[in-house]
């Protein structure tokens, strides 16, 4: 062999073997963090935050699938999958991922919350949330330590509960017929909801079953039940805990769209590295439009729908006469809003600091 390919081989080996998996550490992934909440807090202060104002937070988790031997942390959960278990936390509202924590494959859904939750609302009061905070989970994170600290952090709650066992059907048992509030339900099925204590918290209870001929299959109520400390009527907190599920569509938009299509290391604290990086870019879509001024208060909209209108854009830089200028079609339909949205984010970079 050529001595000189002996040596070129020798350093490919080398650099594969030594700087590769030893690249990234968690201290990494802590400073990634920081930006994260550095970010948020001057995002926030420029106009995108809630301020005062009520702050909903779901909290939930999901499967990152990977493929290949040699990804660190991987390992198949309770769908069986091979992938990462994180956890994250998004705004209801807006849908900003405001935490997020790499966590192996089969992590409990419930490992760290505990952890997970203080970092967080520090991090909210850092950006300058002054108003409350109010969370929702679902039942893969019924732990009384996850209450407690909640409790001790000064931040409301609804929390769902598994209805399979003895003690909470007893519980459900001896609600009285009389208390059940009946719901508006589709074409072939029928929902109520009631109340009751469990445990010394409020018990917020919702039963659906089947009606017609379909009925006949499945007779039984089947019960869903959360507990919570807020003030409201139980038809209003029930439709209140169910939104909980616009963090699928968070969480969609960061997996097919910010960057966690695929964990491309095979070192954990690198994915956990690039995972922090898909949140800032989530984040930066979500603050862009809100700041912008291209979507309207309280209105969530798809981040697929802002990345094809405004950030695919169908231009072209060119240098004009020295002056850098987009040149596009003439009959592009988002050309108006995509203008005035340059105009207010151009305000914010001028601003005072």
């Amino acid at each position: 062999m050529d001595p000189r390919a002996r040596r070129i081989n020798h350093h490919r080996v080398t650099k594969d073997k030594l700087c590769v998996p030893h690249m990234f550490s968690f201290g990494h992934v802590r400073q990634f963090e920081k930006v994260i909440g550095d970010a948020l807090g001057r995002a926030w202060s420029l106009g995108a935050g809630p301020g005062d104002h009520q702050l909903v937070v779901d909290i939930d988790s999901t499967i990152r699938e990977v493929f290949g031997k040699r990804k660190s942390g991987a390992a198949y959960g309770y769908t069986k999958v091979l992938g990462y278990h994180p956890i994250l936390a998004t705004r209801a509202d807006t849908g900003e991922i405001l935490h997020a924590r790499m966590r192996k494959g089969s992590a409990n859904t419930a490992r760290g919350t505990k952890r997970f939750v203080e970092e967080l609302v520090a991090r909210l009061r850092r950006a300058g949330a002054t108003g409350p905070i109010i969370m929702r989970f679902d039942s893969g994170y019924w732990s009384n330590d996850t209450i407690k600290v909640r409790g001790r952090l000064g931040v409301s709650f609804t929390m769902a509960v598994r209805t399979g066992t003895k003690a909470l059907a007893a519980c459900i048992s001896e609600i009285d017929e009389s208390s059940w509030v009946s719901l508006e339900y589709p074409v072939g099925g029928e929902a109520m909801v009631a109340e009751c204590t469990y445990k010394g918290r409020r018990l917020i209870v919702r039963r659906t079953r089947l009606s017609g001929p379909q009925a006949t299959l499945w007779p039984n109520w089947r019960n869903f039940a959360f507990v919570t400390d807020l003030v409201g009527t139980a038809v209003e907190l029930d439709a209140f805990h169910r939104a909980h599920a616009v963090v699928e569509l968070c969480i969609d938009d960061w997996k097919e769209g910010a960057g966690m299509e695929h964990c491309p290391s095979g070192d954990f604290s690198a994915n956990a590295a690039w995972m922090c990086c898909a949140v800032l870019a989530h984040n930066l879509i979500r603050w862009s439009a809100k700041l912008g001024g291209l979507v309207e208060e309280d209105t969530l909209v798809v981040a697929q729908t802002l990345r094809t209108r405004y950030f695919s854009v169908p231009a072209r830089l060119v240098n004009r006469s020295g002056t850098p200028t987009l040149r596009g079609p003439t009959q592009w339909p988002w050309a108006t809003s995509f203008t005035k949205a340059l105009t207010n984010l151009r305000a914010f970079a001028f601003a005072p600091t």
